[in-house]
């Protein structure tokens, strides 16, 4: 395994400007991949961007898994995003409440964000495809893409009034209904 510290705001490098990968930089790819695989599982986060293990290159993973807090319908797959570019957002926007592995894993707060999304990137083969998704994928992919562009979450906090602690986060957030609705996945489809 290759677990990596999961670096925390305040740090430059999640500032950093990230550079473009090319196919050429496959061994680069493989390696960052690999370990940023290993940190979110460990972590047990539901995304994460490369800037936040320190390495300034344009990639990011998705992995909203099912758990006894998350239904499968607010559950996918790994997914690798190498050049991600979000190439179309809705108009209908929802209220989640997010945390972030690099802003105290106890901090949560709602965040304003499009529903659905369209992003285009490469695979771990380098291979370019396009996904429309909404609900909890939708909103890990746009959290982990800020990443990429030097954004945390926290500057996105839609009413600080409401932000909480993970413990009252859990206990009259995560599983309530407008929480979970806003969470399910409905839409993932590449295109």
């Amino acid at each position: 395994m290759a677990i990596k510290e999961v670096i925390q705001i305040g740090d430059e490098r999640l500032k950093n400007a990230n550079k473009t990968l090319k196919p050429t930089d496959m061994a680069i790819i493989k390696k960052i991949v690999k370990d940023l695989t290993d940190t979110m599982i460990h972590a047990d986060i539901v995304g994460i961007a490369a800037p936040q293990i320190g390495e300034n290159y344009r990639i990011m993973l998705s992995e909203p898994r099912q758990t006894k807090f998350r239904a499968a319908d607010q559950s996918d797959i790994l997914r690798v995003y190498i050049n991600p570019k979000i190439i179309e957002f809705s108009k209908e926007e929802i209220i989640i409440y997010e945390g972030c592995g690099s802003v105290s894993s106890n901090f949560f707060g709602p965040v304003k964000r499009p529903k659905e999304i369209v992003i285009e990137a490469y695979d771990i083969n380098f291979k370019k495809f396009r996904l429309r998704c909404d609900g909890l994928l939708a909103r890990v992919i746009q959290h982990e893409y800020d990443h990429l562009s030097g954004i945390e979450f926290i500057e996105k906090i839609y009413d600080y009034k409401k932000v909480m602690n993970f413990e009252f986060y859990c206990k009259n957030i995560r599983t309530s209904e407008a929480q979970v609705s806003a969470s399910k996945i409905s839409i993932v489809e590449i295109i």
